[in-house]
């Protein structure tokens, strides 16, 4: 009776895919949540207020200041922490404006294509005939120094590249069957772009997304250097990094700025590095096969 009851089979454990289980993308994550962390908290772990003009000016880094102070007796280390406040959240806020846009006009002018086509993508091509930090210095310039104004050129000179991809990618998946047969099924064009050619452009589009967000900060930190962007007394990395130029022995006011936006962009890098891997097939193909449990077992007993 025995041989007629069916195998117990032992439960498969659930693994990450190897990509998210790589150095890198540990390291990415491990940095990119501790800085999403600190920007919620910041209004509570700041040890001290980052507009208070209360400590002695430039000081080197001590037990009072770890990170010294700055040219008006205001703490380094607590306008590093709000400053993650600025920058972190608005850097998000363009990548994802710039998404929405991009990927709607992409596919609109993919999926509907002829004339309307032309001009969305005549627009797009005007757009990004114009080297990127350029522009967004312009219409930074033009809009008036502040960090909203410095927002919305980022989202400006950001949004045709996800026009671009999305394009191309819904041109190569409208003559699909399942596509065709959704519209013999009368489906309406928005229902068809919505359920049968969206899900699979997500995927690069999502990737392009997470290394964008390092290049948003980038560019934030780059107009609010130039004076473009954030305004004293806003903490905002590029905005200490510009102040600090006019006190180059005090070291320690552009090293932490500028290790902040290094280890923040770094560490999206490499979670659009590793998001890459997860979502490309031909990339899953290529790597080795893990060896099954009994398989590596008689291996280690040999």
């Amino acid at each position: 009776m025995n041989l007629l009851l069916p195998a117990r089979v032992a439960p498969r454990r659930r693994r990450l895919p190897a990509a998210w289980r790589s150095p890198l993308a540990v390291v990415g994550v491990v940095i990119a949540a501790a800085w999403v962390l600190v920007a919620i908290l910041a209004p509570w772990i700041t040890p001290h207020d980052p507009l208070a003009q209360q400590l002695p000016r430039l000081q080197a880094p001590s037990v009072e200041a770890i990170m010294g102070t700055d040219a008006n007796g205001r703490d380094v280390f607590s306008r590093l922490l709000a400053g993650a406040q600025t920058t972190i959240p608005l850097a998000l806020v363009l990548v994802v404006c710039a998404l929405l846009i991009g990927t709607t006009v992409g596919a609109v002018a993919g999926y509907i294509g002829g004339w309307v086509d032309e001009v969305l993508m005549r627009i797009t091509d005007m757009v990004m005939a114009f080297p990127t930090v350029i522009l967004a210095m312009v219409i930074a310039a033009a809009l008036g120094p502040s960090i909203m104004n410095a927002v919305i050129a980022g989202i400006i000179v950001a949004w045709p590249q996800y026009a671009r991809i999305t394009r191309s990618l819904v041109l190569s998946l409208r003559h699909q069957n399942y596509v065709i047969a959704g519209r013999l099924l009368g489906f309406s064009p928005l229902r068809s772009l919505r359920v049968d050619i969206l899900p699979n452009v997500g995927g690069p589009v999502l990737v392009l997304a997470a290394l964008d967000i390092g290049t948003a900060i980038l560019l934030l930190s780059g107009l609010s250097f130039l004076g473009l962007g954030a305004q004293p007394p806003t903490p905002e990395w590029g905005a200490m990094i510009s102040a600090a130029m006019q006190h180059i022995d005090a070291w320690w006011l552009g090293v932490f700025p500028g290790l902040a936006i290094l280890t923040v962009v770094m560490a999206f890098n490499f979670i659009g590095d590793s998001l890459r891997d997860a979502l490309d097939p031909l990339a899953a193909r290529e790597r080795p096969a893990e060896p099954a449990p009994a398989t590596a077992a008689k291996e280690e007993a040999r």
